[in-house]
């Protein structure tokens, strides 16, 4: 039964490829904790003819963020950070904000909570042109990757404040954007933990859940599993070697600013612990990493509707779903472009890499690609459909 879908997968993978649409992906989805089906096309690097594989490490890019968003659970859970909490009791730069009005500003009506963070709805922006707060942001980030080329780069915790310092899109938890508030959020983990936010993920998550090829840099006896980016140029693909939201793209050493939205490098057989470990209610062989009561509040998140409202104007792909604790989660699934069922919720990555846990099935998929500008992109619907239809009929 499983194998004419492993077949169909495969073949929709393989004709990707040989349309120059991604040098390699990568497929893996399971049931009921059971890897029901797992299957490659293509590269993860062209020039030595290396196979994309579940082994394959992979720059996660925004699908760093239900880590960090899991991370902010467990200090919840340990009653030593309140959601409630003003980011400035963290991070000074968040003291005394303004929200942009043209080139002229006022006053927050009140402070940024964590909560804003986790539910994009901060004001915080990523750099992008035609927004008020483009210039200013652009600048932090040019200032963190010029740090990055002297003896004192930018840390987690400096460059969070510096973000604190710009102007807001708009006052927090009046709309929702995407945008850095996961960086952000790394560094209150940081600074609550009193460990660095790195250290901090190691010890809580990635050695409890056997993710031994996750962290933030990819030493050199990894390196040959290290993925290459690919993107297609007058039709045929190239390495597309980019720094990219201040990530290095070799990642050969351990960075000073550990970005809880975009920094982690994974496989996708690493990131199958942590999916399953929030599909068993915290528990991962025998072990409690988040207590069942945490799980259902870190997946069954939703905006409030002038949230939502902001959300599905700023982001067609995102219809149907609502958002919080970094995460979609399907709410309307007659409004989305996916089959798929209420509550299924995860993330997917700059350079295409996808994540989904569908609870009313036992359903996890997960999806591996490097290529620049992917998101959620007609290949990833195209295996979600294939896969959610033929383990519902």
């Amino acid at each position: 039964m499983i194998q004419k879908l492993e077949q169909q997968c495969a073949a929709i993978m393989q004709r990707a490829v040989e349309e120059q649409f991604a040098a390699g992906c990568c497929l893996m989805v399971f049931q009921n904790g059971r890897n029901i089906l797992s299957c490659q096309a293509g590269w993860r690097d062209m020039e030595k003819g290396l196979p994309m594989t579940p082994d394959t490490i992979l720059r996660l890019y925004s699908m760093t963020k239900p880590i960090t968003g899991a991370a902010v659970m467990l200090l919840t859970e340990q009653g030593v950070l309140d959601l409630y909490d003003p980011v400035s009791r963290y991070l000074p730069g968040f003291r005394n904000q303004t929200v942009a009005c043209g080139n002229d500003s006022y006053p927050v009506p009140r402070e940024m909570c964590i909560h804003d963070l986790l539910s994009m709805t901060s004001g915080l922006a990523y750099p992008k042109p035609g927004l008020a707060t483009d210039p200013e942001v652009s600048r932090s980030f040019r200032a963190l990757k010029d740090s990055c080329k002297t003896c004192s780069p930018i840390g987690t915790v400096e460059f969070a404040n510096l973000l604190g310092k710009n102007r807001l899109e708009f006052a927090p938890g009046s709309s929702w954007m995407y945008g850095t508030s996961a960086d952000v959020l790394g560094a209150v983990v940081e600074v609550v933990s009193g460990m660095s936010f790195g250290e901090f993920l190691k010890k809580n998550l990635f050695q409890p859940l056997d993710m031994m090829d996750t962290g933030f840099w990819v030493p050199p006896e990894k390196r040959p599993r290290f993925a290459r980016v690919y993107n297609p140029v007058d039709g045929v693909l190239r390495e597309a070697p980019t720094d990219h939201l201040g990530i290095s793209y070799t990642m050969e050493q351990p960075p000073a600013f550990e970005s809880g939205g975009a920094g982690l490098v994974s496989t996708l057989l690493d990131y199958s612990h942590f999916a399953q470990m929030l599909m068993d209610d915290g528990m991962y062989l025998g072990k409690q990493i988040m207590s069942p009561a945490t799980v259902r509040f870190f997946t069954r998140a939703e905006l409030l509707p002038w949230q939502q409202e902001a959300m599905w104007k700023n982001w067609d792909g995102l219809t149907g779903y609502t958002y919080g604790n970094l995460m979609r989660v399907m709410a309307r699934p007659g409004m989305s472009g996916y089959h798929g069922l209420t509550g299924e919720y995860g993330w997917d990555g700059w350079l295409g890499p996808y994540f989904s846990n569908a609870p009313e099935q036992g359903l996890t998929f997960l999806l591996g690609m490097q290529k620049q500008n992917a998101g959620t992109n007609r290949l990833t619907r195209g295996l979600r459909n294939a896969v959610n239809i033929y383990l519902q009929d």
